[in-house]
């Protein structure tokens, strides 16, 4: 997924005029967050694709690894995966979730 900077400091802006910048969303919230931005995103259009997000430098994990070197069409690549993954679920219902598996968008909720 492409990094939006401009988004990301447009939110950080409007968090920090709530006056309450030392508070943390729980876990469980971010991941509900971030499931239903990428929906949103997905019904604008096309997710990129994993090796576009790989060349953008970002990280996917091991199920997704599997799918980018499978040969399969840019558009079967492009799909939200975390959609089908227990990590989303687990995520998404409990605050410290043990996933553990570098690159899972799910797996960094717990330690930010």
């Amino acid at each position: 997924m492409p990094r939006f900077d401009g988004e990301e400091t447009r939110f950080e802006h409007l968090f920090s005029e709530t006056g309450a910048s030392d508070t943390k969303a729980p876990a469980s919230l971010k991941a509900r967050l971030y499931s239903a931005l990428i929906r949103a995103q997905q019904a604008t259009g096309p997710l990129a694709s994993l090796d576009e997000t790989v060349a953008a430098g970002r990280n996917i994990c091991v199920f997704e690894k599997l799918v980018q070197i499978a040969p399969l069409g840019q558009q079967a690549k492009s799909s939200f995966f975390c959609h089908v993954c227990h990590a989303r679920v687990l995520a998404e219902n409990f605050d410290k979730p043990l996933i553990f598996w570098p690159g899972c968008p799910y797996a960094g909720f717990k330690n930010e």
